[in-house]
């Protein structure tokens, strides 16, 4: 992968990176504001920052792959699946630019996780 390319995916994902950041300050601030004294509009307060607490989770997790795409990017390993050692698809990479599994890896691991279940 050239060096251009490379470039290119570093800003992508910083840029994405900046995005989630965002993201989580805004739900930590909605979450750290006032209950209302109204028990109903309580419980539904309670219930929505559930909602928002779960999309924080996925912005972490999201925001911990951005970061080991960019070390891979770093150490020369980007673009390589860590299960198999094979190169990822291009096409998947574009889709998903901080992908660290082969497709095939990714749906076996799914696969396993669906039935362990």
């Amino acid at each position: 992968m050239s060096g251009v390319k490379h470039a290119e995916i570093r800003q992508a994902l910083k840029h994405k990176k900046q995005e989630l950041e965002t993201r989580l300050n805004r739900i930590h601030a909605n979450l750290r504001r006032g209950t209302e004294a109204d028990s109903k509009e309580r419980a539904k307060q309670f219930e929505d920052n559930e909602v928002v607490d779960a999309l924080g989770n996925e912005a972490r997790a999201e925001l911990k792959k951005i970061s080991a795409a960019l070390q891979r990017l770093d150490v020369g390993e980007y673009g390589v699946c860590v299960e198999c050692g094979l190169p990822i698809n291009s096409g998947r990479l574009e889709v998903y630019p901080y992908a660290d599994e082969c497709i095939e890896c990714a749906e076996f691991y799914e696969h396993r996780q669906r039935h362990q279940s």
